[in-house]
Formats: C-alpha cells, structure tokens, sequence
C-alpha cells in the first residue's frame, strides 16, 4: 500500500481506533460503502503497516497499577551494543510499558505502571539499577491525568 491514504482510508482507520471492535458492516454504513471493499482497505491497511495490532484500553488502577513513573535514564555508554542492550532488557520487564529511544539529557524514556511507591522501589533497585550500562535516573510520577488518548488526529476528515 503506498504511503498515502485516502478519506476513506482515514475514515476506517479513525473508526477503528475509536472503537475496534466495530463491524465492518457498521463502517460500511458509516461511509455509504459496501462490505466488500472495506474488508478489503482493512486487509490492506494490516498488510501495509498502518494498523498493527488491536487492542483494548485497560484503566490501570482497576487491574492494580495505580502509579505511573515516568523514568529517564541515562547511559554510561552510548555505543550500538550498549543501547541496543539497554533496549532488549528493558523490553522484556512486564512494568515497562513504553520505552523511547531519546535525544537530549538523557537517552531512553520509560513509562512503568506498578501498584505503588513500595513496589516502584523493587523495581528501580532489582530491575532497572542492574540493566546495562545504566548512570542515573530521573523519576516523575504522575498525580493526574488530564488526557490520554491513543488515537491519532487525522487532518483530512
């Protein structure tokens, strides 16, 4: 699929992320099509990368991830091995949410969920302090959130 998408495209993608369990009878409703053809732009929008996965938004204090840390940390070593490290292990810890490759202070942004400052602790002692080539972090928590949202603002629709 080439890169740019048309306002049907756009349409499907901002209905799927609004609500991905939405028929694709309903968003051939919602933009005067027939079935077929949105199965097949649905089809083509997973095979050409835009839509990479579903998913369902889970609020994290009910499933006991109250606190949200958002952590930078900062290397002692910048090469390919050692980022490329950093990366591979931080990816597999179940509280790293997200974890960005950063410019600036510092190289990496992590978002970690846990239950509470305790384990958040736990956490930066046994788990983050001993990944690779790790300097020094910085710590935010956040104590509200005024929005999130995971869907994207399409300018054609």
């Amino acid at each position: 699929m080439e890169n740019r998408l048309d306002k049907i495209d756009l349409g499907i993608l901002k209905l799927l992320e609004k609500d991905a369990r939405i028929s694709h009878k309903e968003i051939a409703h919602l933009l005067n099509l027939s079935i077929t053809p949105i199965h097949a732009r649905i089809r083509k929008l997973q095979e050409g990368g835009y839509i990479q996965r579903y998913t369902a938004i889970i609020n994290h204090k009910m499933v006991g991830r109250g606190l949200i840390a958002y952590t930078q940390v900062h290397l002692k070593e910048h090469s390919q091995e050692s980022l490329k490290a950093f990366m591979e292990a931080t990816i597999k810890l179940p509280e790293v949410m997200e974890c960005y490759h950063m410019t600036g202070a510092f190289d990496f942004l992590l978002r970690i969920a846990i239950k509470d400052m305790d384990e958040y602790n736990k956490v930066l002692i046994e788990k983050l302090s001993k990944l690779p080539d790790v300097g020094n972090m910085q710590s935010f928590f956040v104590m509200s959130a005024a929005k999130h949202e995971t869907g994207y603002m399409f300018d054609q629709i």
